[in-house]
């Protein structure tokens, strides 16, 4: 399971569908697919829609979120264009009905897509307001029987601070479920979390800007942080 922000799609300010970065993603994922790599992707929508980041324009919580849960199908059927323009076989899935662009989030069928080698694009979260795309990647992944949660971010793991705002900040290479929650650090929401707690589901976090970053951390191969 791959986890991405909507930012990451966004332009220098993390808005709107920048096609360079977008390119950029479906060439990562590609490089997986080519290694036999099963792949499930969800991505978040706030580089168009986000109530946290929208709370003051007087849309109400459920709404904005659906709004934002309809931010991450855009999303979604954005990169489903440019993997296939890639040679990637994709779909997108998503757990809101809109059968015009996108297939219903079927477990059975979604796990039939992976064996067959396309990529399982997650969308519209939950389907449901007050969880984050978060909690669905999370839930997703234990519902697909994924090894992994890759969570690409732009930080190079997990850290006791602020890495932008504290220049010392500590970054841990290895923390377990209960210490991530002890230490009240930032891995994922407490819904995500406890999922993943719950039902022993590794995440790795990582800077995804780095060189073939999401390859290497699906090899297995050392880097950010492994929650476990």
């Amino acid at each position: 399971m791959l986890k991405v922000s909507g930012e990451v799609l966004g332009d220098g300010n993390g808005e709107g569908i920048d096609t360079p970065a977008l390119t950029r993603i479906a060439g990562e994922i590609k490089k997986l697919v080519d290694k036999k790599i099963e792949v499930c992707v969800v991505i978040g929508g706030g580089n168009i829609w986000r109530y946290r980041d929208t709370v003051d324009a007087g849309i109400e919580r459920t709404t904005s979120d659906y709004m934002g849960m309809m931010a991450t199908i855009m999303n979604g059927v954005a990169l489903q264009n440019s993997l296939e323009m890639n040679g990637v076989h994709s779909r997108v899935a998503t757990a809101l009905d809109l059968p015009q662009i996108a297939e219903p989030y079927i477990r059975r069928r979604a796990m039939r897509h992976l064996e067959k080698g396309r990529v399982v694009i997650c969308a519209g979260g939950t389907g449901n307001p007050y969880f984050t795309t978060d909690t669905a990647a999370a839930l997703r992944a234990v519902e697909l029987e994924c090894d992994v949660i890759l969570k690409a971010t732009k930080v190079d793991g997990v850290y006791d601070d602020d890495p932008e705002k504290n220049k010392d900040a500590k970054k841990y290479d290895a923390l377990s479920y209960d210490e991530a929650l002890e230490k009240h650090l930032n891995v994922m929401d407490q819904t995500a979390f406890s999922i993943c707690r719950d039902n022993d589901m590794k995440i790795i976090v990582f800077n995804m800007n780095n060189k073939d970053a999401i390859l290497k951390a699906a090899m297995g191969e050392k880097m950010g942080t492994i929650v476990q």
